[in-house]
């Protein structure tokens, strides 16, 4: 049997395990296994009476939360693939996605995204809402859930099953769906589990959306695999206070997470000159420390400024936390070198959708945090003549739905993925120098491609040239060769051009520049494209103060 549903299956002789916990309304409520398979059951039950068969699509566009996974988990056993859509995203993406796709069902958090749905597209699958929905085509989920005549099924499946269709980014142009079958994706989390150790004891907060790669494999289908409690946190808003409550010893995060509790911190920290430099001296101790470069008198002065300072930050984050998992994103050596530093074990990696997604990951024990770490057991890699990461082993997606020539794109005859990421390998450790592709990752693990987003702001005439920033910083930030000085009014009329585009891509603060870009004065290349090298060095000091100042809330 090869099946990612086999993960809940293992539970039956477990019923009373707690496996989730989540807010419901009035307070914490945990979910045993029993529980969630016969949620499972009766999401099997309902996918029988519509006649759904083996490799027919169901798109879920939900909140994390025990319905995501009843749901995935359910449509899996029957050997159903799943379309994982970001809740966030404008409708025109999701209703594109769904029909590409040819979903049969689209699973909505509730119902008032559904006229927007119409609006954009002519046809829509059979959509069901958590919340509301009593209207032709849209039906509520309490009275489309039947009660279930028959326990959970797990199918034998071979490991190349279609298991899910991921849609992905790409530098112009629609989305493209990534296929990963049970097989890649088991595979990773059997590798996973060899990267970092895991105890009973563990409970994990997901803040990640399960429609994010990263935290589907790492933070829902492999504490599943091992048993450990999950903790679906409430917002991003609501993180401190659920951090306190669920006092979790696992966290996964993209480094924006990291970037927000620093902000906190730095804010906190303004107005004293003698609290900054305890937190700066304890910082300094405990990333020397880490690095086995302190002295007898410097480590006995660390023990001091950790009770003093590391201890009650920490005590921020729940008390608890013994092991962070960065992914989605660069880690700036910043953040990195400060949460080390308080003593946090922060371990980074690197993937991507089409590998399921984890290619290389630091160890607990052997822990370089200004790389991506050493590869998966069973992956292997290595860099072609441009220095781009080539990968390959059973993580590889099958390629690319109904896209044949961009799967040949990516994937060579020999079964190698181009990532498109520029790297130096070292010592057995990747190091990511620079990207091939022209793809922006946000700290948050959100891409978008430059060009596409660029040429749309473009389209106001008060823009004479634009070029964007924002590889691995919390937000974009927009350079702008105008002739307006008014930066609020920059920034209204460039989102103004980006209402088609997902939330995220958003301009939050404008620097501008009156001398147009040219080939002459060395921006422009002779083709009469941006050198985005050349744009990030001319005004590297600019950009900082850019991000520096929303560090300092100004």
């Amino acid at each position: 049997m090869m099946n990612l549903a086999e993960y809940l299956d293992q539970y039956r002789s477990r019923s009373d395990q707690v496996l989730y916990t989540q807010w419901a309304g009035e307070g914490w409520k945990d979910y045993t296994a029993a529980e969630m398979l016969a949620l499972a059951a009766r999401w099997q039950q309902a996918f029988r009476a519509h006649g759904f068969q083996q490799g027919e699509r169901i798109a879920l566009c939900l909140k994390n939360g025990i319905h995501w996974v009843a749901a995935d988990l359910a449509a899996l056993g029957m050997g159903l693939v799943v379309v994982p859509l970001y809740v966030n995203d404008n409708a025109e993406n999701i209703a594109w996605c769904s029909n590409h796709a040819e979903a049969r069902l689209l699973v909505l958090e509730n119902d008032r995204m559904v006229n927007t749905l119409r609006s954009v597209s002519a046809s829509l699958p059979l959509v069901v809402c958590l919340e509301g929905g009593a209207e032709k085509g849209v039906e509520n989920l309490d009275t489309w859930l039947p009660e279930a005549t028959q326990p959970f099924q797990v199918v034998d499946l071979a490991p190349n099953t279609l298991a899910t269709i991921c849609y992905t980014s790409g530098t112009t142009g629609r989305p493209k769906g990534a296929m990963l079958s049970h097989g890649n994706i088991m595979s990773n989390v059997e590798a996973c589990l060899k990267v970092v150790s895991l105890f009973d004891s563990d409970v994990m907060l997901s803040i990640i959306p399960l429609s994010h790669m990263f935290e589907r494999t790492a933070g829902y289908y492999l504490p599943l695999k091992r048993g450990i409690r999950v903790a679906y946190c409430r917002s991003i808003q609501q993180l401190a206070e659920d951090l306190a409550t669920i006092r979790p010893t696992l966290l996964l995060a993209v480094p924006r997470v990291y970037e927000r509790f620093l902000a906190r911190i730095d804010q906190s920290l303004a107005g004293s000159r003698l609290k900054r430099a305890l937190f700066d001296r304890t910082v300094e101790l405990g990333w020397k420390r880490y690095r086995k470069q302190v002295g007898p008198l410097e480590r006995l002065q660390y023990a001091v400024l950790k009770r003093l300072v590391a201890d009650k930050i920490m005590a921020r984050l729940g008390g608890r936390l013994r092991l962070s998992v960065v992914g989605g994103a660069a880690v700036e050596l910043r953040i990195a070198k400060t949460f080390v530093g308080l003593g946090l074990n922060m371990i980074q990696g690197y993937g991507l959708t089409e590998a399921s997604p984890v290619v290389t990951a630091n160890r607990e024990n052997d822990n370089d945090p200004t790389s991506a770490g050493k590869p998966l057991e069973g992956v292997e890699v290595r860099v072609n003549e441009n220095r781009e990461l080539l990968v390959r082993g059973p993580n590889v997606m099958l390629g690319y739905w109904r896209d044949p020539e961009a799967t040949a794109a990516v994937i060579d005859q020999d079964g190698w993925l181009n990532t498109g990421d520029q790297v130096e390998i070292r010592d057995g450790r990747v190091y990511i120098i620079g990207r091939t592709k022209e793809i922006v990752v946000l700290s948050n693990g959100e891409k978008f491609p430059p060009e596409h987003v660029e040429a749309a702001i473009l389209n106001d005439p008060v823009f004479e040239q634009v070029a964007l920033v924002g590889e691995g910083r919390p937000f974009i930030v927009m350079i702008a060769v105008t002739q307006e000085s008014d930066e609020k009014k920059l920034i209204k009329r460039a989102n103004e051009q980006l209402r088609d585009f997902p939330r995220y891509i958003r301009v939050r603060r404008v620097i501008i520049e009156r001398e147009p870009w040219t080939i002459e004065n060395g921006v422009l290349t002779p083709t009469m494209k941006l050198k985005r090298r050349e744009i990030l060095r001319r005004y590297r000091d600019q950009i900082e103060q850019a991000y520096s100042a929303h560090r300092l809330g100004e």
